[in-house]
């Protein structure tokens, strides 16, 4: 199969989180679609979370791991009442290990029409770069 073969066009519904007895709360939690891109400067962290706003949205970092909780609330209104639910609810929750070649002072998060666009620039330390060779 040739890589272009490979690569199709595919949708997801919303992944649960498997284990239910790890919750503290009820409720459906929801693991969100990531895909992660990596350039010589940074990697670049795509996470899918519908419907979640800013405010319901918190990233945290505590020794090198890097979670992602977003809470997603019913958008109809107090006074409508239940025709058909397909709209599912929850929470989203998603950890990342973070190696020491991600400058963790400099972590920047983006939420734009519901996805999450994280920036983990690297160390200078370990940015490829050229030598330059001097004459003696």
């Amino acid at each position: 199969m040739t890589e272009t073969e490979g690569k199709t066009l595919q949708t997801k519904e919303k992944m649960t989180l498997g284990a239910a007895a790890e919750q503290t709360k009820p409720g459906i939690v929801f693991t969100p679609a990531v895909d992660i891109f990596e350039t010589e400067k940074e990697l670049t962290l795509l996470a899918d979370m519908p419907g979640v706003k800013s405010d319901n949205l918190t990233i945290g970092l505590n020794k090198n791991v890097l979670t992602m909780t977003g809470e997603v609330e019913a958008p109809e209104d107090e006074n409508e009442t239940d025709v058909i639910r397909e709209y599912e609810t929850g929470k989203y929750f998603r950890e990342f290990t973070l190696s020491n070649e991600i400058d963790q002072t400099r972590i920047d998060a983006v939420l734009k029409d519901g996805v999450l666009r994280l920036t983990l620039p690297k160390v200078e330390e370990v940015t490829p770069r050229k030598i330059a060779v001097k004459t003696a």
